[in-house]
């Protein structure tokens, strides 16, 4: 593949690092050398994606679900999303939209990126480039493959952070709510 090629990618899932204990998001391209991209995220952006994948839905919306509903109510679609570079370890990504207005590209964390992508059901995309840099040959049918391909619940650690992220909604919306005079005898 020439490095200014798209490559389309599939996502095949979140995984935690054992060693770090860290969220990974797998990629694999959907033909040629099948190259495994995993990328280091962060733990809220990790249990939004593996959300997202098993259709999970929450009371209220979280930030990518957010970013969904704005786009539509601005009348905006999301195309695609393309990780475009990695530099020393640091993943980079644009949302490629089509507006009222015509084609709007947005820089954004890979992580964010494929969250929105998962929910917009939008193609994701890498740079020819960045496989080559970052890229790992797995086969198809590995035990890593098959790992990854699991339906495992999320681990703890990743529901606890969405449910602290909706508890804390839920105290932003009680001090919203109350006056000084709540306070007066």
């Amino acid at each position: 593949m020439a490095s200014s090629e798209l490559a389309p990618m599939e996502l095949v899932g979140v995984r935690r690092d054992i060693a770090g204990n860290i969220p990974v998001v797998f990629l694999r391209e959907r033909s040629g050398e099948r190259r495994l991209l995993p990328i280091y995220i962060g733990h809220p952006e990790g249990a939004s994606i593996q959300w997202a994948m098993e259709g999970r839905e929450t009371t209220r919306p979280l930030s990518h679900d957010l970013i969904v509903n704005i786009f539509g109510a601005l009348g905006a679609v999301l195309d695609k999303v393309v990780i475009t570079e990695v530099n020393e370890g640091i993943f980079f990504a644009e949302l490629h939209l089509q507006s009222r207005s015509g084609p709007v590209v947005v820089s954004s964390r890979p992580s964010d990126a494929i969250a929105v992508a998962v929910r917009a059901g939008c193609t994701i995309y890498c740079e020819g480039e960045v496989l080559n840099v970052a890229g790992k040959l797995v086969p198809h049918g590995d035990e890593l493959d098959d790992d990854l391909n699991e339906s495992d619940d999320l681990d703890d650690s990743l529901e606890e952070d969405l449910a602290t992220d909706d508890l804390v909604d839920e105290f932003r919306d009680f001090i919203d709510s109350i006056n000084p005079e709540d306070f007066q005898s």
